[in-house]
């Protein structure tokens, strides 16, 4: 039964998410279905529209209540609106919790965010690190390259050897053929 219930574990959810709930009792994903629920209620109490509407709602009632004849109205203002206190005491005593539960959420969430984060920032200082031992030797390995000056040094350089070698070359065929010559010129005459 322990392994069912690590199998449901979500694995991509914080870990104080994939507790077990309410007293123990597996909520699962309606956890979650909840946990969203209470993020949009906290979302909406939150804008403009809820503190006009609210506005509104409160205007509206006094003045019904006000206004109105008498047996129409459903509270009193001698009472000191009884039971638009009750519904506002009411209403605060939901939204503080619920606020407070989106806001666990959040924290949640910005947790895993801030591990993710970190985890993202250690595997980029690794690679710049990984990086610039790279450049580092790629520079060592250029220092040992032939550079375009030496490159130019080392072809003259055979080239006035080749040039010599073709000098003497050319020499030696000069003195062979003058020897040639002075050979024949004896027999010749």
């Amino acid at each position: 039964m322990a392994r069912a219930n690590r199998a449901e574990q979500r694995l991509d959810a914080p870990k104080g998410l994939r507790s077990r709930g309410l007293g123990g009792l597996g909520l699962g994903r309606g956890s979650d279905r909840f946990g969203r629920f209470t993020e949009a209620i906290a979302r909406g109490m939150g804008t403009p529209w809820f503190l006009l509407g609210l506005t509104l709602f409160v205007a509206a009632w006094v003045t019904w209540n006000t206004l109105s004849p008498a047996p129409l109205r459903f509270d009193s203002i001698e009472l000191g609106f009884i039971a638009l206190t009750l519904v506002l005491s009411l209403q605060a005593s939901y939204a503080a919790p619920l606020i407070l539960l989106a806001q666990n959420r959040q924290d949640d969430r910005d947790r895993v965010q801030i591990e993710q984060d970190r985890q993202r920032a250690e595997r980029n200082l690794a690679d710049t690190e990984y990086l610039a031992r790279e450049v580092v030797a790629l520079r060592l390995a250029m220092k040992d390259l032939a550079s375009k000056d030496f490159l130019r040094a080392e072809l003259r350089s055979v080239l006035e050897n080749l040039e010599q070698r073709d000098e003497q070359a050319r020499r030696a065929r000069r003195s062979e053929a003058a020897e040639r010559d002075r050979e024949e010129r004896p027999r010749g005459e």
